[in-house]
């Protein structure tokens, strides 16, 4: 039974939410959310304003300084945003556009931005707001003029500063720590991956990074454009020919694409829409695809490289291999959300379509042997996708004539919930068997994987789905793997991607091998597989490393635990006591079940690291690097980074 106070609702319940309040009370509606994404969406929405600018032909370089103390400013030499009266609200226009929601100078045809990647007004208000201090300083009209900000106010008044011949604006803030706490700090890595891409998408700017703790200066800019950014994706594998290059524009829209093709087995795409990276594709990339199947079908067919008898190819076999970047700038691109992972503009599908295909027909006419290639390996993964799609089918066939269709050497949890669930990929018997003890059965699933772990960087996917551990895998998770587009996108011409995130039987997938050499490999091939065949796990932060002890020291019935010999030297400092025994924990198995209970699997006790994708070009080439064909990389790899390593098992 309700009491008093719950049964009361009248008008005083009703808020109204004035001027940027709505932002702080509901972050993760404007930027995803208050975690490490959520942080580095703040850096993303001013450098995409600096980026509208060059857009708009206004400003060709752009300066970022990461300062100390997680502040971060950026400078453009654009032509700084308006400082008079605003006519409708009679403030300064920097003003209005700073604190005042869906205002911004990129709507409709008045606007002052053909395209641009911010079209709401909400971005550098929405950054404002959470920011514990934003200063923005603005230089046109000959003199440089200042507004100060804490968490969206205005703490001053427009200063109007010195003369100057100046023109832009810089924009620099702090993220308020009452939002996002004091743990998430600016990563100059997540950074950088940034101003790279963005550099190769605009390749008339210059952008410049200056990272203050260390005093180091890059530069980003790529006058190569898009064919640069694609043969650095291929660049530590073997290309079959020259990139290929498409820039035309119809209606206003421009689309830019480069694509190549490499012997290896992985398609790597990157798709933008007027600088974003849409990373759950859109229109644009079903256009694409539908483009490049139904071209290279006539193709084949027109110069009899696919007989009569043969089945048409699907979108899957013409892209093993693709290395593609398509970058497409729109006047009033519809994004899924205020976050922008998807282009929902239906009518791009057909633009992008038309404008790939017609580039790609003519391409394949003036170059008969890359045609010629490019078929084959379409070819040779038809037969790989056809031995695959027999092995899904037995795969199937052995799931419904057992009693169940999970495998058998799963440990399942009791609870049906989804969203409360994890699972615990766990390397050997002996560890699995320690494990399935330790767990809490409610909520916890153990999966025991046998030896190492099939490298999917270097195999098909006839072979991929062969492998008994990664069948396991993927059958206990349940969201399906990635095997061509996206869902929804090129079905009719085969995109049969069996990947479905909500179909996920478990919120978190938690890797936990052990603290060794041996470990780590099947950790990175772990890594291998989620990355190429699983990305939205990873992307949605679903993805964890479990961090087992290295030591344990025993004094009487107590027992901590180190990390590191740094850890273990300061915990027998502070036990100087008789009778201490130190454990070192060569593996998994090692442990009793209450030791894997507290020290990796307690949700109260367990250190977990939640594997985050901050720059996705870097992980496609660490990947490739680490797990390709290719020897001489990787021996340099190991060569540069030696000297990093904090824990080595020899």
């Amino acid at each position: 039974m309700a009491n008093a106070d719950q049964m009361q609702y009248d008008e005083r319940n009703i808020q109204v939410l004035e001027g940027l309040e709505p932002v702080r009370k509901r972050p993760g509606m404007y930027i995803g959310d208050t975690d490490f994404k959520g942080f580095h969406h703040l850096f993303n929405e001013i450098i995409d304003n600096a980026i509208d600018e060059a857009m708009a032909g206004r400003c060709d370089e752009i300066l970022v300084t990461l300062h100390p103390d997680d502040v971060i400013s950026v400078a453009d030499n654009g032509v700084g945003i308006p400082v008079g009266p605003h006519p409708v609200k009679g403030i300064s226009t920097l003003e209005v556009v700073m604190t005042v929601l869906h205002a911004g100078g990129k709507f409709g045809e008045g606007g002052g931005y053909k395209v641009s990647g911010g079209l709401h007004g909400v971005g550098m208000s929405c950054v404002n707001a959470l920011s514990e201090s934003f200063i923005s300083d603005v230089y046109r009209d000959g003199s440089h003029w200042q507004m100060r900000f804490e968490r969206g106010v205005p703490t001053s008044g427009l200063v109007q500063l010195e003369a100057t011949t100046r023109h832009g604006t810089t924009q620099t803030f702090k993220p308020d720590r009452t939002i996002f706490g004091d743990k998430i700090h600016f990563h100059p890595e997540t950074i950088t991956g940034r101003l790279r891409e963005l550099a190769y998408l605009n390749k008339n700017v210059k952008i410049i990074f200056h990272d203050e703790l260390t005093d180091e200066t890059e530069t980003y800019h790529y006058t190569g454009g898009l064919v640069s950014f694609v043969e650095k994706l291929n660049t530590l594998k073997d290309p079959l020919h020259a990139p290929l290059y498409v820039y035309r524009e119809r209606d206003d829209i421009q689309v830019e694409m480069a694509l190549q093709y490499n012997d290896g087995y992985q398609e790597t795409l990157f798709a933008y829409a007027n600088n974003i990276h849409t990373i759950d594709g859109g229109t644009h990339v079903s256009g694409f695809r539908t483009a490049m199947t139904r071209v290279l079908n006539a193709y084949a067919r027109k110069n009899n490289l696919l007989k009569e008898k043969d089945a048409n190819f699907v979108g899957d076999d013409v892209r093993e291999g693709l290395t593609v970047v398509i970058s497409v700038k729109l006047p009033e691109p519809q994004f899924e959300s205020q976050t922008k992972v998807k282009l929902r503009n239906m009518e791009m599908e057909g633009i992008v379509n038309s404008i790939v295909g017609e580039g790609l027909a003519d391409f394949l006419e003036e170059n008969p042997g890359t045609g010629r290639k490019i078929i084959d390996k379409a070819l040779t993964a038809s037969r790989a996708r056809s031995a695959a799609r027999k092995a899904m089918d037995l795969e199937r066939k052995s799931a419904l004539e057992s009693s169940t269709s999970l495998p058998g050497k799963l440990a399942d949890c009791r609870s049906k919930d989804a969203s409360a669930c994890e699972i615990f990929l766990v390397e050997g018997d002996s560890a699995g068997g320690s494990a399935k003890k330790a767990r809490n059965s409610m909520f916890q699933a153990v999966l025991p994987l046998r030896g190492v772990v099939l490298n999917v960087e270097r195999a098909r996917l006839d072979r991929i789905l062969g492998n008994r551990e990664i069948a396991d895998m993927i059958r206990a998770i349940g969201s399906g793997i990635i095997t061509g587009a996206p869902s929804g996108e090129d079905e009719e011409n085969g995109g049969n991607s069996t990947f479905n995130l909500e179909k996920r039987r478990y919120d978190r997938v938690i890797i936990m091998t052990d603290a060794d050499v041996d470990g780590a490999h099947i950790r990175t091939l772990l890594l291998t597989l989620f990355f190429r065949y699983m990305q939205p796990l990873i992307e949605h932060g679903h993805v964890f490393i479990a961090q087992p002890p290295l030591f344990g020291v025993k004094h009487g019935k107590e027992t901590k635990y180190a990390m590191t010999e740094e850890e273990l030297n300061t915990l027998v400092k502070d036990l100087p006591k008789r009778g201490v025994t130190v454990m070192r924990y060569k593996g998994l198995g090692e442990m009793d079940a209450d030791e894997l209970a507290e020290t990796a699997m307690d949700p109260k006790t367990r250190r977990l690291v939640r594997v985050e994708l901050e720059d996705a070009v870097k992980a496609d080439e660490i990947f490739t690097t680490l797990m390709g064909d290719a020897v001489a990389p990787r021996r340099d790899f190991i060569a540069r980074y030696a000297q990093e390593v904090t824990n080595l098992d020899i």
